[in-house]
């Protein structure tokens, strides 16, 4: 693999070459992260020729590790999973598309030869359901009692049950063995975690911290390749491949950081709108969450920006403006023209400035691809948000709590969940038909469902903290209302409504097999991203997410954590 070719893959410039690849080095051009205290992000990251044609080679030689492995091995198996959990599955989709294809199509001739194997077959479950394929739940029944109950021996396999409760993630409705299934491994792993070796301590209190499928990828691939390193059985060259890999790509999220920082820089927040938290880094992390491949650089620079916006004008209607101010500025949004500038208060004409050349910026980028006219899905979008969050603001005026239907319709449209992915969509690599964009909107599971995460898990972290100050009604404080409930009654019910949400994009996945996987998959990584939240962290990001900052962006690939300090801070976390 020459070093031009190997530019091509990763989308990168070509820099000057360094002697060695070194994963521990540090860039002395260092440029302070805004917002997440003394976490420091490099602001020039060179990536040598070397590290590029290394990672190339190496590539090749998993792929070609990945394609010699029996599809009907279990060793396949594990490969596969091992590939995947380390980030690097995206080098090698369609080498695992045809194997988890093969292994599904054994499965269905009733090849297996090991489906006693309680760990081998949750292993099989889960590989097969996350490439879209329905495999039964009822494979688990042989591990059941007759009354529906797994079998008391089972305890006795620790990775069995990891297995099955990572397996039980990709539930849909009715499936009541799953349901069973995560009760059980929950249970059962919680209680042993004081019990088991250090490495196999480490792989349980990350899963119960959050599942795999729950997870933001990136995220779960930087603990992984530290918890894989600590398994005996692993493999040299898959773990050097991992740990280049995302080496070069922090390096390349480092390089965006610094661009996006300069446009930042820009707009003078701290004079122009002084009210607004500044979470540039924070922003970005979500725009990596959705699209973290080296190529996907033009979707990430407009996604941060866009939530740089809407982090902006949020704080504008939930802290800021008065009612009376809002509803031009409202109005303004939904006409996205210039000549709206006069009518709104002075101090937001710098705001609606930057809202229309975010505008501008995505119709040039469209223009090229011969799309532009895409761009009216997300001005749309807009006019949909600033309405829903000056109803919002209307209810809070009036006193009003309304009924929790009434509160779901609007609060969807107002956590800008659904701006967001449509957003994403439009400035995604990949060409998406007007059509496609049409199911999204009106006849898909995952957009609603995704959306109603993102706002009941915002309610129940945010609910007690703004007991402490004037606010709208939450979906718990509605429930309370309208149902005479306690509070714990109504955040058991936003739980319920989260798991059901979970359930529904997985059906999604299973059900709407015309869609390809690359327009479902920002709606699952937005939830993955509001999910994996168990603080108000974006509010206040001194702790967790300042942690997965500097994990991601900022500390070296080879430097370990306390996983076990993670563990008892989430040991309260719902499932």
């Amino acid at each position: 693999m020459d070093y031009v070719e190997a530019q091509e893959n990763y989308g990168i410039e070509e820099e000057n070459e360094v002697d060695a690849v070194n994963l521990d080095e540090d860039n002395e051009n260092i440029a302070e992260t805004p917002a997440v205290g003394d976490a420091n992000v490099r602001s020039e990251s060179e990536i040598s020729i070397q590290e590029k044609v290394e990672v190339e080679e190496l590539k090749e030689k998993v792929r070609q590790m990945l394609v010699e492995t029996p599809d009907n091995s279990t060793q396949k198996l594990f490969l596969i999973d091992a590939i995947e959990r380390l980030g690097v599955g995206y080098h090698f989709e369609n080498e695992i598309k045809t194997s988890i294809q093969n292994i599904f199509d054994e499965h269905k001739q009733n090849k297996n030869e090991d489906d006693d194997d309680f760990y081998v077959v949750a292993l099989r479950f889960r590989l097969v359901r996350q490439q879209r394929h329905y495999m039964s739940s009822d494979v688990f029944k042989r591990f059941t009692n007759n009354d529906g109950t797994f079998k008391e021996t089972l305890t006795k396999d620790v990775l069995g049950l990891l297995s099955l409760y990572e397996a039980a993630h990709l539930r849909v409705h009715e499936e009541e063995i799953l349901e069973e299934a995560l009760t059980f491994t929950f249970t059962n792993l919680k209680s042993m975690v004081p019990k088991l070796s250090n490495s196999l301590k480490i792989q349980v209190s990350e899963a119960l911290i959050k599942s795999i499928h729950q997870n933001v990828p990136r995220v779960a691939a930087r603990k992984y390749i530290y918890i894989y390193e600590n398994i005996e059985s692993h493999n040299d060259l898959l773990l050097k491949f991992a740990k280049l890999d995302f080496h070069i790509l922090q390096k390349v999220y480092q390089r965006e950081l610094s661009e996006v920082t300069r446009w930042w820089k820009d707009l003078d927040c701290v004079n122009n709108y002084p009210f607004a938290r500044d979470k540039l880094v924070e922003c970005y992390h979500w725009a990596t969450g959705v699209y973290f491949r080296p190529e996907q650089k033009f979707a990430r620079r407009l996604i941060t920006k866009l939530i740089c916006i809407i982090t902006i004008i949020d704080d504008l209607y939930d802290a800021w403006a008065t009612y009376d101010e809002l509803v031009p500025f409202t109005a303004a949004i939904e006409r996205c023209d210039i000549s709206s500038m006069d009518s709104i208060s002075p101090y937001m004409r710098p705001l609606y400035q930057v809202f229309l050349d975010y505008f501008d910026e995505m119709e040039e980028e469209l223009t090229k691809r011969g799309i532009a006219d895409y761009v009216r899905y997300a001005k749309i979008e807009a006019s949909k948000w600033t309405k829903s969050y000056l109803k919002e603001a209307e209810w809070l005026r009036d006193g009003i709590i309304p009924k929790c239907e009434e509160y779901k319709r609007n609060s969807i449209i107002s956590v800008s969940n659904q701006m967001i992915l449509i957003t994403c969509l439009i400035v995604a690599e990949e060409f998406i038909s007007k059509e496609t964009f049409e199911w999204m909107l009106n006849e898909s599971l995952v957009l609603p469902a995704s959306s109603l995460i993102n706002r009941f898990k915002d309610d129940i972290i945010g609910h007690a903290r703004e007991q402490q100050r004037e606010h709208g009604a939450s979906f718990i404080e509605c429930y309370m209302k309208e149902y005479g409930a306690l509070e714990q009654e109504a955040l058991a019910e936003a739980w319920r409504q989260i798991a059901n949400a979970w359930k529904d994009i997985n059906t999604e996945y299973l059900r709407a097999t015309h869609v390809p996987t690359f327009v479902l998959d920002p709606a699952l990584n937005l939830s993955r991203l509001v999910d994996i939240l168990q603080k108000d962290d974006f509010t206040d990001s001194r702790w967790f997410l300042k942690d997965v900052i500097a994990m991601l962006f900022v500390d070296s690939v080879n430097r370990t954590f306390d996983h076990q300090n993670a563990f008892e801070a989430n040991n309260g976390s719902k499932t």
